[in-house]
């Protein structure tokens, strides 16, 4: 009784809750007032054109019954005037009984007693020794797609959200939420900063750098505060959120634009880096053109000529494990692990064709990721033709590439005029998937040869616009979340697809001692392994019977999906 109490007299000291009270109160005066007239009126028909005498107390409670709709029939008007008196009651008390009360007294003071209820309950700060986490200053798409990646490593992690009732909701779904204001310096000492692994700060350019000085104020008296990245909506903001105090900064749109370029000529007439892990490099190379069409991965021999293994294999927008039998297809992009020599190595054996090297790379958008495409690829000595149908960003785009055609990329006219036909792969940069599908199967129709590389932004449509013909399809959060995680676990960002990544699983206890073929790890999970680390190197090509053993590590190919299988099969 003393905790209701309590809680009961918090809620109405709050003066919100105080006005919304007086509402009702005064609500509920009018009603005694109607109740009071429809008595006197009851009185005066019955006495007068019904010759019946009733007190007071029967006509309130006739009036009572009435209203609500019970209707008991003990006490009834014999005339009509009575009978229209009753009907004009009834309907009188089915809207101010039935419908106006219910919805004053919720929205009037259930509801404002509900959000102080979840305000009071709403946690505003980490457990005491709380260290080592995450913290996330926004739930968005990005957020969302880290805290994936965060969970499948088994990182603690903590969203921060201004609003209780927002924070709430995100509670319920399972999110580890902290409630408090962006820009007051006691938010972050109740998150903990200091003991921190690191801040994410993703909100828009002007609050992100409030937010930053802000963290910065609170950690001053620190030698080595908690690094702090920062995502920039916009190129100019890069610098400013630097100079706030961000130790790294992020633009999503910007770099997804690069990537797609980066994947737009990927392997095409050599092997291109995607990035390493303790000097191991995966690279990619298209088959076309070279000698190893038509042969199986045993027949290549890659390994013994050059060092370097055949992990996986792209075909038609999906990753196939790299078996012997396996043949080597016209369209197929392989997926190169090895070290710098032994890639250079493979990229001499190849006996391929120079025709298409030199031919261009199309481009259709050109916002801030198509922009952000043709600067890198005309980086790379590429070839660069846009298609935009709006004039006024093609002025913007006349710079950056060879050549700009203004129309709807809808019409094959403008395809051809745009070097469709001769392109080597075309980069989809628009922020519409739908639009980016419908492209996908278009482009595949008019040439079944070409390289297509698609944007996305939610992560349900990567299935749908890899079977309408992409190649690689990437979005902007997939990549912040991934580059995160990759300054959080202090390695190269390896991102083959939107959410296929390389990384390295430390030995389950569980399979300690295993053979790789008895694991069944690709069967389970549909993980690829590609090598083995035990602390001194990485060997690939690894044996299926090689035995695992503790401190080892797995050196994997897949999704996070796919990894947060294996950690709860394998826990």
């Amino acid at each position: 009784m003393t905790t209701i109490s309590k809680r009961a007299t918090t809620v109405f000291e709050q003066g919100a809750v105080r006005r919304n009270l007086g509402a009702l109160i005064r609500y509920a005066g009018f009603l005694v007032v109607v109740i009071l007239v429809f008595s006197g009126i009851f009185q005066t028909i019955m006495s007068q054109i019904e010759g019946q005498s009733h007190s007071w107390v029967t006509a309130i409670y006739w009036t009572l019954v009435t209203m609500s709709t019970l209707g008991f029939g003990d006490i009834v008007f014999e005339t009509d005037v009575g009978r229209i008196f009753t009907l004009a009651v009834l309907l009188s008390g089915t809207v101010l009984l039935l419908v106006v009360l219910p919805f004053t007294f919720i929205r009037f003071f259930y509801a404002p007693w509900l959000e102080t209820q979840i305000r009071r309950d709403t946690p505003r700060s980490v457990k005491p020794g709380t260290s080592e986490h995450v913290i996330l200053c926004r739930y968005d798409e990005v957020a969302q797609a880290l805290i994936e990646r965060l969970q499948a490593s088994k990182i603690p992690y903590y969203v921060l959200e201004p609003d209780p009732t927002v924070a709430a909701r995100l509670i319920d779904d399972g999110i580890s939420v902290v409630t408090g204001e962006l820009d007051a310096k006691l938010t972050y000492q109740r998150l903990n900063l200091d003991d921190a692994r690191l801040l994410v700060v993703n909100h828009n350019d002007t609050t992100n750098a409030n937010i930053v000085l802000t963290a910065r104020e609170a950690a001053d008296n620190r030698i080595n505060p908690t690094p702090v990245v920062g995502f920039a909506e916009h190129r100019d903001s890069i610098d400013i959120l630097e100079l706030a105090g961000c130790n790294q900064v992020l633009s999503p749109k910007i770099q997804l634009g690069k990537y797609l370029a980066e994947r737009g000529g990927a392997g095409i007439d050599h092997t291109d880096v995607l990035g390493s892990i303790k000097g191991l490099r995966m690279g990619e190379i298209s088959a076309r053109n070279t000698s190893l069409v038509g042969s199986t991965i045993r027949e290549t021999a890659l390994r013994t000529k050059t060092g370097a293994s055949i992990v996986g294999m792209w075909q038609a927008g999906t990753l196939l494990p790299a078996r012997p039998e396996t043949t080597i297809q016209e369209n197929s992009i392989l997926v190169i692990l090895g070290v710098a020599e032994q890639l250079k190595k493979v990229d001499n054996l190849l006996n391929r064709e120079e025709e298409n090297t030199e031919h261009p790379v199309l481009i259709i958008g050109g916002g801030t990721v198509g922009r952000a495409a043709a600067r890198k690829l005309r980086e790379n000595d590429v070839s660069v033709y846009l298609l935009e149908k709006d004039a006024s960003v093609c002025d913007r785009c006349l710079n950056l590439a060879d050549r700009v055609i203004v129309g709807d990329a809808n019409d094959s006219k403008n395809l051809d005029l745009a070097g469709f036909q001769e392109a080597r792969a075309v980069v989809l940069t628009g922020k519409d998937d739908a639009v980016n599908i419908y492209l996908a199967v278009y482009c595949r129709r008019l040439r079944p040869d070409i390289r297509i590389v698609s944007r996305i932004t939610r992560n349900r449509n990567v299935s749908a616009v890899h079977r309408a013909g992409a190649d690689f399809a990437f979005s902007d959060a997939a990549l912040a979340a991934e580059s995160t995680m990759s300054l959080i676990e202090g390695h190269d960002m390896v991102v083959l697809d939107h959410d296929i990544e390389l990384f390295e699983v430390v030995v389950p206890r569980k399979l300690v001692n295993t053979r790789l073929s008895e694991s069944n790890i690709s069967s389970i999970t549909g993980l690829v392994v590609v090598g083995l680390d035990d602390g001194e190197h990485i060997a690939t090509g690894i044996d299926s019977s090689v035995s695992l053993q503790a401190g080892h590590k797995l050196v994997m190919l897949g999704t996070t999906e796919q990894r947060k299988v294996f950690t709860q099969t394998f826990k």
